[in-house]
């Protein structure tokens, strides 16, 4: 009973991040990692500090 508690935790933990990212990447966000995800390019050009390539 145990095990199938915490698999279903686990289950519902991975449900709601693939939730996140999903909701995130429609909404247009380019980089989900950073604080102000709107700030990033895949060609370097973020000024966030988060990648260590700042402006």
């Amino acid at each position: 009973m145990a095990n199938l508690l915490v698999a279903g935790i686990l289950l519902l933990a991975v449900g709601a991040a693939v939730a996140y990212i999903v909701k995130a990447k429609k909404s247009g966000t380019k980089c989900i990692g950073c604080p102000s995800g709107g700030c990033c390019s895949k060609k370097g050009g973020c000024d966030c500090g988060s990648h260590g390539t700042e402006k």
